[in-house]
């Protein structure tokens, strides 16, 4: 019924949106006396057009990048396509070899495009590839299942992928099967095992300062979340009877936590569309354009997540298996581990990253850092001026100090 519900109303609000859009498209350039008010007419109307969520992947638009003092075109290459993710490679024309990085994108409601600005600035100095997460409700239910497990097989297959000498870097929820990933490669002496592994603002072991959301999944039993939040994708789509949980919901969830932001964003953006302030306008627009667009979960992924992650801390205290087998992060001897944490992360507390260095017990001293950037949040942590000015620098001389 939660599907269904939500496809109702918004096939509801869809011929109100169809004819907004109509309407703008004939409304004249404001001019004259008038102007104020065929702006605000405008606004208006725009706004109940951009009144929905999209479920396509966005586009990364990164068309190109600065490398050495020039600008060098850059095209997305699919290296790799399986069932829930591809493997995706932002291929760039240079002679110089630069350090290969996986750039490891969260599973929880968003395309990897989230973290167009991540990749924007690691292409300047590495070759980056990234993990293409696939909508589940997009994915025939004769695909099969994918959990946790699912998630740390497919890192590993993508490593291999790209062969021996590369980098992981993993962005908040993925930190905990990155470890898993990197600790199972090591203890099998995979070749292609990376030289270093950068977490960002991950739940490592969410026993340490616990956040709202660490509480709202210990709050209630995991069969609740299974009961109210589970849902079947409907019949209209490619998945079509599989379990998930919707983007939607998880959308809902986060703008929650901060609606009195966002409100006053949507405020803040139709006030800059009446005024023809455009440029104001646009910044808003392309973060909610990213923003607005999700993805569902598989259910058994989500679930799974809740339960092993957050309940249970299987990697913080030792009883996460993989493929029947323990993951030990003490075999990791040779990945140099850099955790990343930012000061007013309201999704990830302090110290829930950096607990990867006392499970890492075997890596010698020189081969473990920690970096807090104090005055950002979760978000701040991997896009924006402190990303680019005061993080990434530190992100860059650990790979590099590695390849």
């Amino acid at each position: 019924m939660l599907y269904a519900t939500y496809q109702g109303l918004d096939d509801f609000f869809a011929p109100l949106r169809t004819a907004a859009n109509l309407a703008l498209s004939f409304s004249p350039r404001p001019q004259g006396p008038f102007a104020g008010l065929m702006r605000q007419h405008s606004a208006a109307l725009e706004m109940v057009s951009r009144f929905r969520l999209h479920h396509r992947r966005p586009k990364f638009n990164i068309g190109s990048v600065r490398v050495d003092n020039r600008d060098v075109p850059v095209r997305e290459e699919v290296v790799l396509d399986l069932p829930f993710g591809k493997l995706l490679h932002f291929r760039r024309d240079i002679d110089t070899p630069q350090p290969k990085v996986l750039v490891t994108a969260p599973l929880s409601g968003h395309f990897a495009t989230l973290l167009e600005g991540t990749v924007r600035t690691l292409l300047r100095d590495h070759d980056v590839y990234i993990t293409d997460w696939a909508n589940a409700r997009d994915v025939p239910a004769s695909a099969g299942a994918f959990g946790v497990e699912d998630y740390i097989a497919y890192l590993i297959r993508f490593l291999e992928e790209i062969g021996p000498g590369a980098h992981i870097l993993a962005v908040c929820q993925p930190c905990v099967q990155a470890l898993a990933a990197v600790a199972v490669m090591s203890e099998d002496g995979n070749p292609a095992a990376p030289r270093s592994m950068v977490l960002m603002a991950g739940p490592i072991d969410v026993r340490e300062s616990p956040t709202q959301v660490n509480r709202l999944a210990h709050e209630r039993p995991l069969d609740w979340f299974e009961k109210n939040v589970i849902a079947t994708v409907p019949l209209r789509y490619p998945g079509a009877g599989r379990r998930v949980y919707p983007g939607f919901v998880q959308l809902t969830a986060f703008m929650m936590m901060n609606m009195d932001r966002h409100r006053d964003q949507h405020r803040k953006l139709y006030d800059h569309l009446a005024a023809g302030e455009v440029e104001e306008a646009k910044k808003i627009k392309e973060f909610y354009d990213e923003y607005f667009a999700v993805l569902d979960l598989t259910a058994e992924f989500y679930l799974e997540t809740i339960e092993r992650v957050f309940q249970k801390a299987e990697l913080a205290t030792g009883t996460l298996m993989w493929r029947g087998r323990r993951v030990n992060p003490g075999a990791i001897r040779k990945t140099a581990l850099l955790t990343v944490e930012g000061g007013r992360d309201d999704i990830c507390g302090l110290g829930q990253t950096a607990a990867a260095h006392d499970l890492c017990s075997a890596l010698r001293p020189h081969l473990k850092r920690h970096h807090m950037q104090a005055n950002v949040g979760h978000y701040g942590t991997f896009n924006g001026r402190k990303w680019e000015n005061e993080i990434y620098p530190v992100v860059r001389n650990t790979i590099l100090a590695m390849d």
